[in-house]
């Protein structure tokens, strides 16, 4: 059984009514004709620290999140929260379990014609606060999310910023004081700033012993924020570890990109992967890519390459591997490209 606070999913799979699944059917093809499909899903978050599913559009991490949520069922396998079961569990037990969860979804859940004040009162009675507590409370919740209650107690969520909605959803989602917190894609379409301030939010709940699983398509936002990272891809996770890890064993250590005069770009990659030190090779917009783990070895042997082919070098840079990269490589496609 998971620890008071953690998540855990066991072989977990999804597949829509009329699909049928057999050993030899890639979880692509699934994709690309029923929709989004989960299959062997197996994922365990530990108390008190911060996870991202990472992955392109309809990979499949909102239905994880509904999943946990017990919003949707698995077609197989087993989800357990905070020590408890989802999996085909009662109203009851959902609504159980919901009070020590908060959620907050895409579409931010706000009531448009009520006050600030009144949508947190409101998301505190759902939550069974008395009703003496729930005007400290509120105040409480709005002072966290950084809407100071003087001033936007008596606003509405259409008179705020974007980033101030989001905030504002963040606000209402801890007013049970959840020991977990579910955020699909937290600062899509926010500004630098507002990004910044979510990311602190998320901070301060996770240094009080929360546990946060959230969805994003921002490597740096992953990078910085959480423990664990689980790259998800077609319904499937297809690597899991820390960011550094991650790099450290799918990324390379370094990344030199270059491009040459002439049709040099277009010959067999091969020649490149026999360089000292590469590990790998791609051909990117134009451009190539090798993740090298000692570009001192890499470079001159790349320079004679590039004169033994009779070709000019014209552009050469030499960079860290990032998170970036490793989706790259395991994917074959940028996080967000359309």
């Amino acid at each position: 059984m998971t620890a008071p606070g953690g998540i855990q999913f066991t072989d977990v799979s999804l597949i829509l009514p009329g699909t049928h699944l057999s050993s030899q059917t890639r979880s692509s093809d699934l994709s690309s004709r029923s929709g989004t499909i989960l299959r062997n899903i197996n994922l365990s978050l530990a108390a008190g620290t911060t996870t991202a599913l990472i992955g392109r559009s309809g990979s499949g991490k909102t239905t994880l999140l509904r999943m946990v949520n017990g919003l949707v069922q698995p077609s197989g396998g087993s989800v357990t929260v905070n020590g408890q079961a989802v999996s085909n569990a009662s109203e009851d037990d959902l609504l159980k379990l919901r009070r020590d969860v908060g959620y907050v979804i895409q579409e931010v859940g706000l009531y448009p014609h009520m006050s600030i004040e009144r949508n947190t009162a409101m998301a505190l009675e759902l939550a069974g606060v008395p009703a003496a507590e729930r005007s400290s409370r509120a105040a409480e919740m709005l002072q966290m999310v950084g809407l100071e209650p003087s001033s936007f107690a008596h606003r509405y969520p259409w008179q705020l910023s974007g980033g101030q909605r989001q905030r504002l959803a963040v606000a209402t989602a801890l007013v049970c004081n959840p020991k977990i917190l579910f955020l699909d894609e937290p600062t899509t379409g926010l500004d630098p700033q507002s990004r910044r301030q979510m990311w602190d939010i998320i901070r301060q709940f996770q240094r009080q012993g929360g546990t946060v699983l959230l969805t994003t398509h921002y490597m740096d936002e992953a990078e910085r924020l959480c423990d664990r990272l689980a790259i998800v891809d077609h319904g499937q996770i297809i690597a899991e570890g820390s960011p550094a890890d991650l790099i450290e064993r799918l990324g390379g250590h370094h990344v030199v990109e270059f491009a040459v005069s002439g049709d040099a770009s277009g010959t067999d990659l091969e020649c490149w992967r026999r360089l000292p030190s590469v590990e790998s090779v791609r051909a990117d917009e134009g451009m190539l890519s090798l993740n090298v783990k000692e570009p001192h070895l890499t470079i001159p042997a790349l320079l004679d390459e590039i004169a033994k082919q009779g070709s000019e070098l014209q552009h050469l840079t030499t960079r860290q591997a990032s998170l970036e990269d490793v989706f790259v490589r395991l994917t074959g496609r940028h996080l967000r490209e359309e």
